[in-house]
Order: structure tokens, then C-alpha cells, then sequence
């Protein structure tokens, strides 16, 4: 792992990341503990999060496994209790849960988009409700990850798109709401994230698709996990405090561009997928 954390600067903060036992979340939970943060990595599989944070105890850092659906107010409640009862405290909320899948709206079933609905809205909304009654007040930070679907409609991601965009405006109203208690709400929208399970199934026929993607983001590359950690632990920290109420891009300047290329590419991913 690239060296993009400052020793300490999380030091005595207490972090929870939902779905961080994967992925860009999983990177996040490695890098707050690097910094210094307790964290707990909550995930529907038990065993998976508990692999994440005995890596991170192998490392040195402080971290505990749960299980939970976010879906399930009731069970994120229970996994903030816990991490709150295990640590003491709570500074830190990840809400990084996510579902995705490539599909047209109109080959799409009513459950298949209400299931992504559910993980990535209800599941933010939900995490972010169980959370309030622990999160120092002042001094709490709910940070959500969004994606860049949430601003660039795209062929196949109708139901990414429109649970993306409902978390965008959910984080704005947030931070109205809990701005007077001293807890600040943000979100990131990555843009392609390299080597993560997400692009793999966005991208099923490989390195041709990652190369016509890549034409249509100004930096003419994807991001790395470890940048978009970087980005959540510059946020995290102090240097951030009066950041509130944004939901902020780490894209490579898609969102300038456009998307229809990146949905270009997802339609014929998904016509080569049919074909083979």
C-alpha cells in the first residue's frame, strides 16, 4: 500500500465503515487505522470482515469485525452500539455499502432495482440515522460514498444513477440538519476505481473495455484505491473542518466530460456478455 497517510492524524478517533470489507471501504478502514483511528469494518458477511480487521491488527491498527445489513435499521444499529461500546466513542461514519450491475431499464426488474435502491439509499439513510445518536457532537463526520452516476446519467446504470443521486441530496440535507450539533456530512463520487470488484463486473470483457473508458476522463486513467482513501482521510481530518455539505468528485474530471462514453462502453460490455 502506497504510503498516503500522516502518522497520527487520526490518533483517538474512532471510525466505522460499512461494506469495508472490500474494495475502495476497505482501503479507507486500512488507511484511517493507519492514521492512527480505531475502526470497525461492518459487512453482511461476518467471516469477510473479520479478515479485513484482523489484517489491519496484523498491521498494528485497532480494528473489529461485524456483521450487518444496511438494509436492516435494526442491524446497523446494533453494529454502531457495539463498535461504540468496544471504543468508547465514535468520530467517524464510512457509509460505503454498495450494489451494482449493468442492465437497461427496460430488461430490468422491479426488485433488481429496488434491491440497489435499498443497499445504497436506504442503506446511507439508514446507516446515518442509527449513527447520530453516537457520533460526537460536536466533532462527528458522516461521509458517504457516492459515484459519479449520481451527476452523469448513463446507459445500464438507471438504478445506480438515481440511488446515487437521492444519497447526494440526502448528504446535503444532513448537513442542514446536523450542522447546529456540530457533526458534518459529506460525500465522495469516485469516479473508475482500478482493481476493485465494482469495475470488474462493469468491465466483463476486460482491457477493452478499461481502454475505451479511459478515453472519456481527461486524465486519460482510472483511479487508485489508495487515492480515493487519501481524499476520505484528508476529509476525516482537521485540514477539512469547515468542509460540510459537498459532495466532492475524485474522477479524473469525468463529470467535465460527460459520460456518454462510459455508458457507450457498458451497453456494448453488456451486448458481448449476451452474445458470448
Amino acid at each position: 500500500m502506497t504510503q498516503i497517510f500522516v502518522d497520527g492524524l487520526l490518533k483517538g478517533k474512532v471510525a466505522v465503515i460499512t461494506g469495508g470489507g472490500s474494495g475502495i471501504n476497505q482501503r479507507i478502514a486500512e488507511t484511517y487505522a493507519a492514521a492512527g483511528a480505531a475502526v470497525a469494518i461492518v459487512g453482511r458477511n461476518q467471516d469477510k470482515a473479520e479478515r479485513a480487521a484482523e489484517a489491519i491488527r496484523a498491521a498494528g491498527g485497532r480494528a473489529i469485525g461485524l456483521s450487518a445489513d444496511v438494509r436492516d435499521h435494526d442491524q446497523i444499529y446494533a453494529a454502531m452500539f457495539r463498535a461504540h461500546q468496544e471504543f468508547g466513542r465514535l468520530d467517524i461514519v464510512v457509509a460505503g455499502a454498495a450494489g451494482n450491475f449493468i442492465a437497461n431499464a427496460v430488461d430490468m426488474s422491479s426488485r433488481g432495482f429496488r434491491t440497489v435502491i435499498d443497499i445504497d439509499l436506504v442503506g446511507t439513510f439508514n446507516t446515518a440515522h442509527a449513527a447520530y445518536e453516537f457520533l460526537a457532537k460536536p466533532g462527528g463526520m458522516l461521509l458517504a460514498i457516492s459515484a459519479s452516476q449520481s451527476r452523469l446519467p448513463m446507459a445500464t446504470q438507471s438504478h445506480v444513477c438515481a440511488a446515487k443521486a437521492g444519497v447526494d441530496m440526502l448528504i446535503r440535507t444532513l448537513a442542514i440538519e446536523w450542522g447546529a450539533v456540530g457533526i458534518r456530512c459529506l460525500g465522495i463520487a469516485p469516479g473508475p476505481v482500478g482493481d476493485t470488484e465494482g469495475m470488474r463486473r462493469l468491465a466483463p470483457d476486460g482491457q477493452r473495455s478499461w481502454d475505451r473508458l479511459l478515453r472519456g476522463i481527461p486524465s486519460g486513467r482510472a483511479a487508485s484505491r489508495d487515492e480515493v482513501a487519501a481524499f476520505a482521510l484528508f476529509l476525516a481530518s482537521g485540514a477539512a473542518d469547515y468542509i460540510n455539505g459537498a459532495v466532492l468528485p475524485i474522477d479524473g474530471g469525468q463529470t467535465a466530460v460527460g459520460s456518454l462514453e462510459f455508458g457507450a462502453m457498458l451497453s456494448d460490455s453488456l451486448a458481448n456478455a449476451a452474445a458470448a
